[in-house]
């Protein structure tokens, strides 16, 4: 007889994820000047990507670590990693930490972070199983957020003003409306630093103004902190935004992800950083947070938590830390400098200030979707369709290229 149908059959082909497949099409491309500007890792004036000299060495140490092994973790993860980790986002004097009111859940990455943080709100933020709690993410955001939330459940996913396409920047005013307008309870998700994709943050003082509207109506925070440390060089600086809400007593979640600061992308390190009202709350968080992870990877990997544990917890190794990233955030500060000036020097039309003004890996140009294909089609060089541009993809070797390539999509596409 004939074969029958597979039950399979009706299952529709999804379209790649776009960062990946621009990753792809590069890589098949063979032009001798080709320019990769998409890829969401560092990379060094060589292209090549970086392992960090303290990872190196770290890894070291626990290869020659007789007393390790490789045994399950707590569910929850690793304890001197989670409690570092929590230390690293809310500072070493935190008073949330000193009443014993924070608490880690070790991640896969701070998409497993964000994914977790979803999954437990959907069903204990204000009650029981929230689908039609709001949650509010920034216009544009990293792709990946939408999807996170709606996987856990929530069915009202909505965006809310941050960029500016006119000025190039962050539109205040509109965000704060947003804050003003939102239901009561809503859920915002908010970027610590280094916003992805507009490399545009939030100044301290609007920062205060956003807490002041978010504090008077009820609103919850969820800070994703990708970048802490690599945007400015600085871990205090990075965190201000974090520390800040927290200082203003707000009762909240931080996703933090180690894939950038320590170079460990395929580790996937990550740890989701509880901030309760009290060590009691916090207690009864903890162990439900414990039962969504006990069925989605039952405990987490040791590797990239305990070379992370290792470093923040070793004042030796935690000063040539900082060092390490603060190479990586100088070499994208002189990357963006010299791209601004060469567009200057071309007198490239429009203004480029943004491009020094943003902070973090990624740089919005303000290149449209078509001046964008004319880079990709006619310069072989690769950039999301939004015009973000990763800072390391630059290089002294390319950057005249690159900078000659925007110049003539400027000025050649409308």
């Amino acid at each position: 007889g004939e074969p029958a149908m597979s039950i399979f059959s009706e299952v529709p082909q999804a379209p790649p994820v776009a960062v990946f497949k621009l990753t792809a099409d590069f890589r098949e491309d063979s032009h001798p000047q080709k320019v990769n500007l998409g890829v969401g890792a560092y990379r060094t004036d060589d292209s090549q990507p970086w392992v960090l000299p303290v990872v190196k060495k770290v890894e070291r140490l626990i290869v020659e670590d007789s007393s390790l092994n490789h045994e399950y973790l707590p569910i929850l993860g690793l304890p001197e990693f989670r409690s570092a980790a929590s230390k690293v986002a809310l500072g070493e004097d935190s008073a949330a930490i000193k009443d014993n009111r924070v608490g880690g859940v070790q991640a896969l990455g701070g998409t497993g972070a964000l994914r977790i943080g979803a999954e437990f709100l959907r069903r204990w933020y204000n009650g029981v199983n929230n689908t039609a709690t709001p949650v509010y993410v920034s216009a544009p955001t990293w792709e990946n957020h939408n999807a996170v939330f709606a996987d856990a459940g929530f069915k009202d996913i909505r965006p809310y003003h941050y960029w500016d396409a006119a000025k190039r920047g962050l539109d205040l005013s509109g965000f704060l409306d947003d804050l003003e307008k939102a239901p009561e309870h809503s859920i915002f998700v908010l970027h610590a630093c280094a916003h992805n994709p507009t490399g545009t943050d939030p100044s301290q003082d609007e920062w205060k103004k956003i807490a002041e509207i978010m504090k008077r109506r009820n609103l919850f925070v969820f800070f994703d902190s990708a970048y802490q440390g690599f945007a400015s060089g600085s871990l205090e600086k990075d965190a201000w935004a974090i520390r800040f809400f927290v200082s203003e007593g707000f009762e909240l979640l931080v996703a933090q992800s180690f894939s950038k600061n320590f170079g460990l992308y395929n580790e996937r390190v990550g740890n989701l950083t509880v901030v309760a009202r009290d060590n009691e709350n916090l207690t009864r968080i903890l162990s439900q947070m414990e039962k969504i992870v006990r069925t989605t990877w039952s405990n987490p990997p040791s590797q990239g938590a305990r070379i992370v544990g290792k470093t923040l917890n070793c004042p030796e190794l935690f000063a040539e830390w900082k060092d390490n990233v603060k190479t990586m955030a100088d070499r994208v500060l002189l990357m963006r400098d010299q791209l601004k000036a060469k567009l200057q020097a071309l007198g490239t039309p429009g203004t480029w200030d943004h491009i020094t003004q943003q902070i973090g890996m990624f740089s919005f140009t303000g290149l449209n979707p078509k001046q964008v294909e004319f880079m990709i089609k006619e310069k072989h060089v690769y950039l999301m369709a939004s015009g973000r541009i990763n800072m390391c993809g630059l290089t002294t070797k390319n950057i005249d290229y690159v900078a000659q390539s925007i110049h003539e999509a400027v000025t050649k596409v409308q």
